[in-house]
């Protein structure tokens, strides 16, 4: 049977039964076909071996199909490129410019093609000659012929200008056909070359490129570790005394199964949905559901640590540590943080062999340091290699299966309905404006209607949702609604929450200015450095004499005020005891960066039927990172304010005030800049509230194409590349175009920032990295980050290719609003930004259509030029069976 179905096989009842049955396990490997198989046939053009049943249906399949133009394809380029009928074009195969410098290409660069015969009797015209740009773009070459004779000449070549000429950087790529006709025998052919030229400076252009050819990291199988030593953990992870314990939750086995094996994402997840989800979502079924998408997740996360497994690795002794060269670990690939667990097995131990667990003390930039259990000193010498396994953290995840194992589910946080709605009517605003603590928002409608409708929510509420798009002051109103909450009654506790310690910090630091240590604990995990934290939060957390982190005893855990927690760390009350019901609200900012589990740490461990909660954030912005096709496909990706905000008892018209506020004033951005995201995603609700002296500060710059529009999309062909075993991507000309912006600002002497006001972002780690590079002389400090964590102001400027990013509908409308209103630099666009754009996308097939009939026109017009006036045998095989053969000498 096919791959795909496997899986399948495995979980069906009548696969159970023979393996209960014989007595054996029903997860078994299936025993692949050998490649000598009588039963299998090898198809040359896909390089694969096909089972003689599907034979027949092979070569109407889509990849067979596929492979078979492409070949066609592949063999007219090749034809195209071969000098014939005694006619040669040089330079063979290709006329490169090399990589040219802005300012020398915007003049233009010339090159020569010289046409030469080498047959002295024969008679050859040059018909035509022409650039096919196909069609994705207008060209940068033009070619003229030098003299106005046509006509191919023995013994005196026929030579044409090549004229390059662009202003902007980028890899430019043509093609030029020559078409001939031999006189005499009036048949026409065609001689191809390929253009290519790189504007960009060429010393930083070689430094970034590849340093050695990609060569994909081979995921090694992992067979289990059966026999393993547990290593010595660091001091750090036994400065808290936990009352609760904290189960393992392993993976399933049925379950791994299915993950490993299911095939297509498709078909794994039509097998989730019939044998492993629950077939409802409910209140009941609510912990078992996402416990499903938590194992899915964790399952995906394990396989992909995988690839940064080493195969042969050095451990380097000092004292009581072994330090283990870790590459990528400065950037987090992987991460690996103290207390985590590096598996690592003596190479020639075999199969079988003990494999030691490190634990993880000490992390440097390059490397880490791990302690092992005593038995390992005995066997270690400096000259021994070992192979290194990095483990998955799966605290993180067990908190989350833990708090989802709770009885606690009640349908008016998980399912809240609008029969339980306690406030029934917008609460009143005069005498929360009278005393509000920022003056920020005194003036704002929205900020103070959310504060006072969190201030009155009554005991048992549904979760009250504040929706705060970029830049209208969401962190400031829920600071400003716990003080109110503070003032109003000395018996509110509160527990705030946020997905990262940097959100979690900035809440703190706001509240530092109202609250003392005694009344606000910022608690932070064991492991955390002290020099990760900031000053001023210091004195709010509580250290061991040793110097790490850990809480207060719970009398005194009880006292304070507020607490501030990562989701994650939110655990830790529960853990060490905390009474179900001791905090009165709890708050989660950034709630939409958030995985539903990891919200739920919080509330399903401590709340009880009186707690309110407060989830604030913006579904429309980033989401929690999930790296499970499978988890993603069933729903993990969505935030529990994203859920919750999609349904009726949400709706930000008829329940304002009442379930949800939206806050409306921008404080952010120029109007230019909301624009697009305020129509596309808000509404048009969304105002420009911006001081002016900042959001202004741009306009009339030169940099702009358009002196009051402040955006500029910087049109960019480049070369994708990756380097060793990244898989990573990165664009070199695109880094430079990135550099040479940054050196205008900061240049410019009208305004004058600093490297910390410019903030670069980019989707892969590869390019954070050659952006970096390409900074490192001129803007060091400047912050580049494949995660968007910033927050913009006045100038916006996006630097990528516009036909990859216009095959995606909302970026095609983006870019659209930037060209109409005046903001483009680079080549222009190749579709028309005036016309709709189809929501339902396809764009990407249009092209990859007209592509396709391009080369197939090209492959046509070679077809036609070289097979001119000969015939083909229609059944060669049966003409030749009774021809004699040719006897040789």
């Amino acid at each position: 049977m096919g791959k795909r179905s496997w899986a399948q096989h495995v979980l069906g009842k009548r696969h159970a039964n023979v393996a209960r049955d014989r007595g054996l396990s029903p997860i078994v490997e299936p025993e692949e076909a050998g490649a000598n198989s009588h039963a299998h046939m090898f198809c040359p053009m896909c390089k694969t071996y096909v089972h003689e049943d599907a034979w027949s249906k092979h070569p109407n399949t889509r990849l067979h199909q596929r492979r078979l133009r492409f070949s066609a394809i592949e063999a007219a380029f090749d034809e195209a490129a071969k000098d014939k009928h005694g006619v040669t074009v040089s330079p063979h195969p290709e006329l490169d410019f090399g990589i040219l410098d802005v300012g020398d290409a915007a003049v233009g660069h010339i090159k020569r093609f010289v046409i030469a015969s080498t047959v002295p009797s024969s008679s050859i015209n040059l018909v035509d000659f022409k650039i096919t740009s196909g069609v994705r773009r207008s060209t940068a070459f033009s070619i003229g012929l030098d003299g106005t004779s046509q006509r191919v000449v023995y013994g005196k070549g026929l030579e044409f200008s090549v004229v390059f000429k662009q202003e902007y950087m980028g890899v430019c790529t043509d093609r030029v056909e020559f078409i001939f006709e031999d006189t005499k025998l009036k048949k026409r052919f065609l001689i191809a070359r390929s253009l290519k030229a790189i504007v960009g400076n060429k010393a930083e252009y070689n430094a970034m490129q590849p340093k050695a050819p990609f060569i994909p990291r081979k995921r090694t199988r992992r067979d289990p570790e059966t026999d393993i030593i547990p290593g010595d953990p660091p001091p750090a992870l036994g400065t808290i005394t936990y009352v609760v314990k904290l189960p393992q939750f392993p993976v399933p086995e049925r379950m791994s199964y299915v993950l490993s094996h299911g095939g297509a994402l498709t078909n794994t997840v039509r097998q989730f949905r019939a044998s492993v989800l629950p077939q409802t979502l409910d209140d009941a079924t609510y912990g078992r559901h996402f416990k499903v998408l938590l194992w899915a997740e964790e399952h995906r996360s394990e396989r992909d640590l995988e690839v940064y497994d080493i195969q042969s690795a050095e451990l380097t002794k000092h004292n009581s540590f072994y330090y283990l060269d870790v590459p990528g670990l400065a950037e987090k690939r992987p991460s690996v943080l103290v207390g985590d667990s590096i598996l690592v097995q003596l190479i020639g131990a075999g199969e079988t062999g003990k494999w030691f667990e490190g634990r993880v003390h000490i992390v440097h930039k390059e490397n880490v340091g791990m302690r092992f259990h005593g038995s390992f000193h005995t066997g270690y010498s400096s000259s021994q290699r070992y192979r290194a396994r990095f483990k998955l953290n799966r605290y993180p995840l067990r908190r989350q299966h833990q708090a989802l194992d709770t009885a606690f589910s009640p349908e008016r946080i998980l399912f809240p309905k609008d029969e339980d709605i306690l406030q029934r009517t917008t609460p009143p605003v005069s005498d929360i404006r009278s005393r509000i603590h920022n003056k920020l928002i005194a003036g704002n409608p929205a900020q103070i209607l959310a504060v006072a409708s969190i201030v009155r929510l009554p005991a048992g509420s549904p979760p009250f949702c504040l929706f705060g798009p970029p830049g209208t002051g969401k962190t400031i109103t829920v600071v400003e609604a716990i003080r109110q909450l503070l003032d109003g009654n000395p018996a509110v506790r509160i527990l705030a929450c946020a997905p990262s310690n940097s959100a979690a910090d900035l809440i703190a630091q706001r509240l530092t200015v109202a609250l003392s240590p005694h009344q606000l604990f910022r608690f932070y995990a064991p492991s955390r450095f002290k020099n990760q934290v900031p000053d001023d939060l210091l004195p709010y957390s509580v250290s061991t004499p040793t110097g790490h982190f850990t809480i207060p005893p719970m009398a005194a855990l009880k006292r304070y005020r507020v607490i501030v927690t990562t989701c994650v760390s939110a655990s830790v009350v529960y853990g060490v005891g905390m009474p179900r019901g001791h905090f009165s609200h709890i708050f989660v900012d950034e709630a939409g960066q958030a995985t539903e589990p990891e919200v739920m740490i919080g509330i399903k461990t401590i709340a009880d039927n009186s707690t309110n909660v407060v989830l604030a954030g913006d579904p429309k912005q980033l989401g929690p990172i999930i790296r499970s096709a499978v988890a993603r496909e069933l729903g993990l990706e969505k935030s529990y304010l994203e859920r919750l905000m999609a349904t009726d008892t949400y709706n930000i018209h008829n329940r304002r005030g009442l379930t949800v506020v939206k806050l409306v004033q921008n404080f952010r951005s120029h109007p230019a800049i909301l624009k697009f995201p305020n129509e596309r995603f808000y509404m048009s609700e969304l105002e420009p509230h911006g001081d002016p002296k900042v959001i202004d500060a741009y306009i009339g710059s030169p940099l702009l194409p358009r002196a009051k529009f402040p955006i500029i999309f910087h049109a960019l062909s480049g070369k994708d590349d990756r380097e060793a075993s990244s898989p990573s991507f990165f664009n070199a000309l695109e880094a430079l175009q990135v550099k040479s912006y940054v050196e205008h600002l900061r240049a410019d002497r009208r305004i004058r920032i600093t490297d910390a006001d410019i903030g670069v972002i980019t989707p892969y780690h590869a390019q954070c990295l050659r952006i970096r590079m390409a900074l490192k002389a001129v803007a060091d400090g400047v912050k580049v980050g494949s995660v968007e964590e910033f927050q913009g102001q006045a100038l916006l400027v996006i630097v990528g290719d516009p036909t990859v990013l216009s095959l995606d509908p909302l970026w095609r409308s983006f870019l659209n609003y930037i060209h109409i209103n005046g903001g483009w630099k680079g080549d222009a666009p190749t579709w028309d930004t005036r016309a709709p754009v189809r929501e339902s996308g396809g764009y990407d097939e249009e092209l990859r259509q007209a592509d396709i009939e391009n080369m197939n026109d090209f492959a046509r017009r070679m077809e036609s030029m070289t097979l001119q006036g000969v015939t083909e045998d229609e059944d060669e095989e049966e003409d030749n069976i009774d021809r004699p053969w040719r006897e040789v000498e």
